[in-house]
């Protein structure tokens, strides 16, 4: 018996509250008809009679009383659990797993995070940075922050952050003055660089400039590091060139520890998505984190 359908169950208590077809159907919004049709089917499957009914009256049985009594506390935990479901719909509540690359977590996600959170006091935001690609889903996350070439093809991605980064070059005063300023891509062929490794030990060339001018190097690294904080002490101490996100440059070249160089070969590209599997059933959190990021990329009208 463990199988009863329980809006049957529900059904039956309704009229049997009521004691009328009419009155709990017009409660329900349904039919009289089906709250009949409903309580014929438990009563089939039970094989005891719940409701004595006639045309002029509903009463229930003895083992009618007695499953009412029992089903009373379970339906209410149930109509409960059922308000709090739908109420996170307006008040969300719950963990938001992200997995994003450093750039995003370093420089993107800082000024989004304390707006949202204070929108949303209820959400918890746990994030992971990491470089690497992986299955978002697969690895337990709500979603992910990546660049275009990186996105799934079966994934929703929504803009997060600015819609266009560069890549630039540069290097410590100290390594320029002894060992030259290079002038063209290929002269980093001959000096010393600070290469970033990924996670799966992919180590990318370099790529300069854009569209039918690209020139592709894969110099020689003095330091070859998957840690963005290591790779730029490198090179503030004079260890070699570094190519990066402009974001990790800026804060060494305004202090005069790094020189920007080929800056006619900055490259531009996108900025990054947060992709998620679809809009349908979504978690509340992440649902809410989506709704934030649209109201807050929308132009202000004017």
């Amino acid at each position: 018996m463990n199988d009863l359908p329980l809006a049957d169950l529900d059904a039956f208590a309704a009229v049997a509250r009521e004691r009328s077809f009419r009155t709990a159907a017009k409660k329900r919004g349904v039919s009289a008809s089906a709250l009949s049709e409903a309580l014929r089917r438990l009563e089939s499957r039970l094989g005891v009679r719940l409701l004595n009914r006639t045309t002029r009256s509903v009463t229930v049985t003895e083992a009618g009383r007695r499953l009412v009594e029992r089903l009373a506390p379970a339906l209410g935990e149930i109509a409960g659990a059922l308000d709090q479901a739908a109420s996170e719909i307006d008040n969300p509540a719950g963990t938001l797993r992200l997995n994003v690359p450093t750039i995003v977590a370093r420089e993107i996600l800082p000024p989004i995070v304390g707006p949202f959170l204070q929108a949303r006091p209820a959400i918890t935001l746990e994030v992971t940075a990491e470089d690497g690609f992986i299955d978002v889903l697969a690895a337990g996350f709500d979603a992910g922050v990546r660049y275009e070439e990186r996105l799934e093809k079966d994934m929703i991605a929504i803009p997060i952050g600015p819609r266009v980064q560069r890549y630039a070059t540069a290097a410590a005063p100290a390594y320029l003055a002894r060992r030259g300023v290079p002038q063209h891509p290929r002269d980093i062929l001959d000096h010393a660089t600070i290469r970033h490794r990924f996670q799966n030990g992919i180590a990318l060339p370099w790529e300069f400039g854009e569209g039918e001018t690209t020139i592709t190097v894969a110099p020689p690294a003095t330091v070859l590091a998957n840690t963005i904080d290591l790779e730029i002490s490198a090179a503030v101490a004079g260890l070699g060139i570094i190519r990066t996100f402009e974001e990790f440059l800026v804060p060494e070249i305004k202090a005069g520890r790094l020189v920007p160089i080929l800056e006619e070969w900055v490259t531009s590209f996108p900025g990054p998505y947060l992709y998620y599997a679809g809009r349908r059933h979504m978690p509340p959190p992440l649902r809410a984190f989506v709704d934030f990021l649209k109201v807050r990329q929308r132009p202000l009208s004017r």
